[in-house]
């Protein structure tokens, strides 16, 4: 007896170690038309969402993936009794320069930040965060550095067009920079500094990045 269409693709989300595009299950199973394949992917969701589930389905990296509810990641880290690999603000800061500004070389990223990025933009590398793109036609071939799938992942975006615009951070830092009103308590939790770096004015901040 055959499968409902809905069913199928769960079971593949399931599966799949990476977010799975309505393209990709279309050309597994190119006997499903695209458009009953987003029509299952959408009735998925809504039974997850219905069902008051722990997880969800969710549109990430120009796929979808099934993920867990963040009301839930605290009792999933307990269990796994790790928690997630961290970013420095350096790092955070270089990466933020590579998504904005891709395609983009070495030289450039440095000239952004004032100081050699060699270390962080291999740890990048190692996190798969960043990829190498290609070589720009300057004198030396210099590599060129743009982000990854796992990137978009990571901090939950569907695509590149998803990064908050330029304009949006600085009011939010604009508004972060505000004092509290009295009365207020704020927490700070301080980290240490990267010794590789000089750290730069404020608090330092980090970022969850799962290897």
């Amino acid at each position: 007896m055959e499968k409902p269409l809905k069913l199928i693709i769960e079971a593949l989300l399931f599966a799949a170690d990476k977010p799975l595009s309505a393209r990709e299950i279309h050309n597994a199973f190119p006997e499903f038309s695209p458009s009953d394949i987003t029509a299952a992917l959408n009735a998925l969701r809504a039974d997850y969402d219905q069902m008051k589930r722990s997880f969800t389905l969710h549109e990430v990296a120009q796929g979808y993936q099934i993920r867990t509810r963040s009301d839930y990641a605290p009792y999933v880290l307990k269990m796994l009794r790790s928690s997630p690999a961290r970013l420095s603000r350096a790092a955070m800061e270089t990466l933020a320069i590579v998504a904005y500004k891709q395609p983009i070389i070495r030289q450039e990223i440095e000239r952004f930040r004032g100081v050699d990025v060699g270390g962080i933009l291999r740890t990048l590398l190692e996190k798969d965060l960043i990829r190498i793109v290609g070589r720009k036609d300057l004198p030396g071939r210099p590599l060129v550095y743009g982000t990854t799938r796992k990137f978009l992942e990571v901090f939950n975006l569907k695509d590149l067009q998803s990064l908050p615009r330029l304009k949006e951070i600085e009011e939010l830092e604009s508004d972060e920079a505000q004092p509290p009103r009295q009365g207020s308590e704020t927490a700070v939790q301080g980290e240490e500094e990267e010794p590789e770096t000089p750290a730069p004015s404020g608090e330092e901040e980090s970022s969850s990045v799962t290897d």
